[in-house]
This record gives C-alpha cells, sequence and structure tokens, in this order.
C-alpha cells in the first residue's frame, strides 16, 4: 500500500510532506527493535519527517483498538533518542492539558498539532459503531479535552514560566478552526511561531471539484491577508 501515499511526485518539493504514525505503533516498533523500518518508511516516501498522534481514547473505544503499555510521552522520548527525523506530536480530537503540553514541549520535536476539542472528534466516531450500552456509558468520555483556545494559553504560560526548560516553540493550531479568522486570531496570540490547520471545512470542498475547493482556499488566504492587514488581536 505504499504507493497509495507516494504523494511527492504529486504535490513537488516545495511542499511540506510528513509521513504519519499512532504512538502505538510507534511503541510497538520500539519494542521489536524495529525502530529502523521508522526511517526506511519516511525515507521511501521522501517525506520531510514523521507525525506521531496520540490517541489513548480513540484506542480505547475501538472494539479492536490498540492498548498502550506504556505512557506516549515515555515512548515518543524514546523515538527521538533512535530516530534522526523532525518529529511532529497531534492529538486526534481531544486535545492536550498543560502538564502533557509542558512535558512535550520540554521534548526536542519539530511541533506540537493541537488537535483540539472542537474539530472532527474521532473518539466520537468510534462511539457510533459500539453498541447502545456502551454509547450511553462512554458519550462523556468523547466530549472530555481541551479546546483549541485553552491550549493556546496553556503554551503561553508555559514559554512563560522562567523554569521551563523548553525545546520545541512550534506550534500547529488545530481543532475547531472555523475560518480564518479563527486561525489569524489564534497565532496572533500564541507567543511562539504558529501556523494553523483546518481539516473539516478543507475536506468539505475537496469532495467537491477541484475549482471549488481551489477557489475556497483561495477565499481563505485572502481573508488572512486582510486580517493580517488590518486586524489586531488583544
Amino acid at each position: 500500500f505504499l504507493a497509495d501515499f507516494a504523494l511527492r511526485s504529486l504535490i513537488g518539493h516545495d511542499l511540506p510532506f510528513y509521513a504519519n504514525l499512532g504512538v502505538a505503533q510507534v511503541e510497538e516498533l520500539l519494542a521489536n527493535k524495529e525502530a529502523g523500518r521508522i526511517t526506511e518508511l519516511v525515507q521511501k516516501l521522501e517525506a520531510d519527517g514523521l507525525i506521531v498522534h496520540v490517541n489513548p481514547l480513540q484506542e480505547w473505544l475501538q472494539p479492536e483498538g490498540d492498548r498502550f503499555r506504556l505512557a506516549p510521552i515515555d515512548t515518543i522520548s524514546a523515538l527521538l533518542e533512535v530516530v534522526d527525523l523532525p518529529v511532529i506530536v497531534k492529538e486526534v480530537g481531544q486535545g492536550m492539558g498543560p502538564e502533557s503540553i509542558r512535558r512535550l514541549l520540554e521534548l526536542p520535536i519539530a511541533a506540537l498539532d493541537f488537535g483540539a476539542m472542537g474539530g472532527t472528534n474521532f473518539s466520537k466516531l468510534e462511539l457510533h459503531r459500539a453498541n447502545k450500552t456502551d454509547q450511553e456509558l462512554f458519550e462523556p468520555l468523547a466530549f472530555t479535552g481541551h479546546t483549541a483556545e485553552e491550549m493556546l494559553w496553556f503554551v503561553n504560560d508555559i514559554l512563560d514560566d522562567e523554569h521551563a526548560r523548553i525545546a520545541c516553540k512550534h506550534v500547529i493550531m488545530s481543532g475547531g478552526i472555523r475560518h480564518f479568522l479563527d486561525g489569524y486570531a489564534g497565532i496572533e496570540q500564541l507567543r511562539c511561531p504558529a501556523v494553523y490547520a483546518q481539516g473539516s471545512a478543507f475536506l468539505k470542498h475537496a469532495m467537491g471539484d477541484y475549482d471549488a475547493l481551489r477557489a475556497y482556499m483561495e477565499g481563505q488566504s485572502r481573508g488572512l491577508l486582510l486580517a493580517k492587514a488590518y486586524l489586531k488581536v488583544r
């Protein structure tokens, strides 16, 4: 299936392109002393690095989901010791609390991707596959987490802490970003280099034809330029 993900020839070499593995898969590869396969995957795809998604609730609610034997922070720390790759860490819809963010920013990762509460919620999606009893029992878990706005202030507080040993100062703000104004407000308030990402709105237009998607993206770009030119975030 590798050819399905070999996109470099399509997007060219000017755009960022990262491979993606779940932290459970990384844990298994490290346990089996197969870290070399991760590097091999990135090289074969001509990717710029690796994104590791941290999804404990999704895995737990998924009928065939993996169970972590180690804390994700330990797996990520071990990965960084054995690969020479840019590594981005992201959540998948619940976001992260301040202690998790602090521990990650203390690692030499390339960036932290919020994957905050408010966007696509993969835990909720897994519940739709469950029986009615489990849906009612575990539904509160699917709505447990932190929004992008909350995570923004967690990051700022940590960056302002003179005792914090910060190694990563790059953020991707994602999760519930509805449009360019949400994105602009977020990256302006963050006290570190940041970009924002949209999933739902982008994919909605991507389901149509290319012209519709292109028009949407050009409109968002114009809106962002307008916001940068005339708006100041307090």
